[in-house]
């Protein structure tokens, strides 16, 4: 059989070989990193026997993949130290996620930052009793019968569940045995470097109509190094927690009121309209128009999208005149209404209508997190209509706007190109070409993209741009998808050169994603310390004594009519005291005055980037900071002597 590796070359073998086996033939560094292979496709065990020419790539810890078989051995392992611990507790899954893993078990007990403790004791026992992991399968009656026996109910469940075809695999590790379809590695002993990291509630099968479990996150490494970085960034995380700062800060709140639903503080509102005012600055230079649909409209467009069918769990409905309305979970057929008020001809496209809307969804109020996940939001969406050899060029503009925007951030940032999956609605033909002018846009400007098979949307594949925070973590925020179906749905048309009647083509494309969303992934990114431009506040005038608080009125006047964001602080406090008062609500620039000062019309400058930055003219000041807004300047911070010392 011939073996297909992941850089194009082949290995000959005369008899089946495991993924194991393989890898050992290919280098004994790789056997000893490998975490799993993927075999034409599929992600399987490094015990997996090959027979047949196939394609193989094998895994490890750096691969997305590979870390994932890495994570669910060790969930295995502290299931396996929990039933040690506590065996009348009750095990339901406990799956790979992003940066690690977590188990829901059911427990009479609540379960505690002390059984945490415990819990990763016995886990290191059993790392260190190097246990063989090995799979086998069981009928679907005996399958059942022996989790009834151990008295785990949700595992009966999860069986009973299964297509009465699917095979029934179990993994095992010394005393321990669990329900699971793999991959895992090969013993316990590669699992050197993990943590427990926090207990939450979680619903059985995500639904609140179901018991309440204890679910135990946990994240794990090949090194010891590797566990401290990310641990020690996962403290910088909470410091930087938007919900904390924009208490802090004064940008939003949630009431019990209002689940789900923010608000915004006067602080946060600025915040927020400079981020629109950005918005709309970009989109019109880039040929956008902006238009405004109804927050709230009748079943029948909602039917005709097929959001009635597809996503009325998530829609908030009333009844109006007998008739059924919904508000509206996302702006596409709003837009659509727009294209159709008018006939439209080739000459017109493309059209690009932008639209800052309002949406509501409904998300249950277990998965709700500050302004990352809400229940109302405000999408930056864009739907461009156009005829198909449009499609590249269009696809790079967007492409180009949303760089343009990540890059005022200092984000960086990769894209993915996600393919038709199989529950695709539309021609062979259809989908090849949009696919096509995807890949080709993509390739013209130069971008790396990594290509996710299966993963588009139903009615069109689709580019995502997932941004870096300053920490290292990852957002999903800029898309753009393809749809043929929506104008199809609708009976969209134009009138071509050719005097015929045609059907465009839909971009539905975002750059910030939510508003409100962005807005906490910027508080995040910035630690609350915004750019001048972005601040709330942007100065804040400090008066020695209030001796000089006229002069330190007439000072902010003029900061004020500048159009420069600015408020004095004049309470009967010491000046240290109101420097700390603002460097705590991360103001750019502090102007200082007193007698010295207010004698020859200057102010002394203390930046958040630079401490001291010495006296000057009102006008001189005046003058670089307009500067640095207008440029949206990002100053880099250097930390002071002064600062370091009262850390």
């Amino acid at each position: 059989m011939i073996i297909t590796l992941k850089d194009g070359s082949t290995k000959e073998y005369a008899q089946p070989m495991s993924v194991y086996e393989i890898a050992k033939d290919i280098s004994e560094g790789l056997a000893r990193v490998a975490t799993a292979g993927e075999l034409d496709g599929e992600v399987v065990d490094l015990r997996t026997v090959v027979e047949k020419d196939s394609n193989l790539n094998i895994l490890t810890f750096d691969d997305e993949k590979g870390a994932g078989a890495f994570h669910h051995t060790t969930s295995h392992i502290m299931a396996q130290a929990i039933k040690r611990l506590y065996p009348n507790i009750k095990l339901a899954i406990g799956p790979s996620i992003a940066e690690g893993f977590y188990y829901d078990v059911d427990s009479d007990t609540p379960l505690t930052a002390d059984d945490l403790e415990k819990i990763e004791k016995e886990m290191k026992k059993i790392v260190k009793e190097d246990l063989a992991i090995t799979r086998f399968t069981k009928s679907r009656e005996d399958a059942i019968a022996y989790f009834k026996e151990k008295n785990e109910p949700y595992k009966v469940e999860l069986i009973e569940d299964l297509p009465e075809d699917a095979e029934i695999s179990f993994y095992q590790q010394g005393e321990f045995v669990d329900l699971c379809a793999g991959p895992h590695l090969m013993s316990t002993k590669p699992v050197k470097a993990f943590k427990l990291t926090s207990l939450a509630g979680a619903y059985w099968r995500g639904s609140e109509k179901n018991k309440m479990l204890t679910r135990i996150y946990g994240t794990s490494f090949t090194k010891k190094a590797d566990l401290e970085a990310y641990l020690t960034r996962i403290e910088e995380a909470k410091k930087r927690d938007h919900r904390k700062l924009g208490k802090q800060l004064g940008l939003f709140m949630m009431r019990d009121e209002g689940p789900g639903f923010p608000f915004f503080l006067p602080n946060g509102m600025i915040l927020k309209n400079t981020l629109l005012d950005y918005w709309r600055e970009i989109h019109r230079k880039a040929g956008y128009v902006e238009i405004s649909t109804p927050i709230m409209l009748s079943r029948h467009l909602w039917e005709t999208s097929g959001h009635w069918d597809h996503y009325k769990e998530n829609m908030y409905t009333t009844v109006i005149d007998d008739t059924d309305f919904a508000i509206k979970p996302m702006n596409c057929p709003g837009g659509i209404l727009v294209y159709q008020s008018e006939p439209r001809s080739y000459r017109d496209l493309p059209l690009r209508m932008g639209e800052l809307g309002l949406v509501h969804r409904h998300e249950k109020s277990g998965q709700l997190h500050g302004l990352m996940r809400v229940r109302c939001f405000t999408q930056d969406d864009a739907h461009i209509f156009m005829m198909p050899e449009q499609i590249r060029d269009e696809i790079k503009g967007v492409a180009k706007l949303i760089d343009e925007v990540y890059q005022l951030f200092e984000f960086k940032y990769h894209v993915e190109l996600s393919t038709r999956p199989e529950n695709s609605m539309g021609s062979d033909e259809d989908w090849e070409m949009a696919t096509d002018a995807l890949r080709g846009a993509l390739d013209d400007l130069g971008r790396d993209y990594v290509v996710n098979e299966g993963d588009g949307a139903f009615y069109g594949p689709k580019i995502d741009f997932h941004l870096e925070d300053s920490i290292g973590r990852t957002w999903q925020c800029g898309t753009i998808q393809l749809d043929f179906q929506l104008p199809q749905r609708f009976e969209c048309e134009y009138i071509g050169a050719d005097g015929e009647k045609h059907r465009p083509i839909m971009i539905h494309r975002v750059v910030f994603g939510s508003i409100e969303r962005f807005i906490g992934i910027l508080i995040e990114h910035f630690a609350g310390a915004f750019p001048t431009w972005l601040s709330p506040e942007q100065v804040r005038v400090l008066p020695i004594s209030d001796k000089y608080l006229d002069y330190a009125n007439q000072v902010n006047a003029k900061l004020n009519e500048e159009g420069i964001r600015s408020s004095v602080d004049s309470r009967a406090e010491k000046i240290g005291y109101k420097i700390r008062d603002a460097r705590l609500m991360k103001v750019p620039y502090m102007l200082i005055v007193g007698a010295k000062e207010e004698e020859q019309g200057l102010v002394s400058v203390r930046s958040r980037f630079a401490g001291d930055e010495g006296q000057t003219e009102l006008a001189s000041f005046v003058d670089s900071i307009k500067e640095e807004v207008r440029t949206r300047t990002l100053r880099e911070t250097v930390v002071v002597e002064e600062e370091k010392k009262e850390k």
